[in-house]
């Protein structure tokens, strides 16, 4: 957390130690004399850089202390034990079916082959 809050104050510190190598390599407009840009630029876009961190770095703790909490919960859902037994079982009667109806068939009583 202390890092994070020293970010930008580094940048600025940073921006204002090498001011004159900025503005004469990094700066963007440093062809462009007229706009007295002075690297004023690259701070800019220094610091633009720094906050997206910063956002994107927020935005991942949060997720990752979301998730620490949800994993280190001590509400366990566990299943019952006796939840998983089977259901009791039921008395089953069993049935001996015979059809009434004999499996031969008609025709085989009339038609025989010749006889030799």
């Amino acid at each position: 957390m202390l890092v994070k809050a020293w970010v930008i104050p580094l940048v600025c510190l940073d921006y204002e130690v090498r001011k004159e190598y900025i503005a004469k390599s990094l700066c963007v407009n440093r062809d462009k004399p007229k706009l007295k840009c002075n690297g004023k630029c690259y701070l800019a876009k220094k610091l633009a850089e720094a906050s997206e961190q910063q956002e994107r770095q927020a935005e991942h703790d949060y997720i990752a202390s979301l998730i620490y909490q949800v994993m280190s919960s001590s509400n366990s859902y566990l299943f019952d034990s006796n939840l998983l037994t089977p259901f009791p079982s039921v008395n089953t009667v069993n049935y001996c079916y015979q059809s009434l109806f004999k499996s031969r068939l008609l025709i085989g009583s009339i038609f025989r082959p010749p006889l030799a």
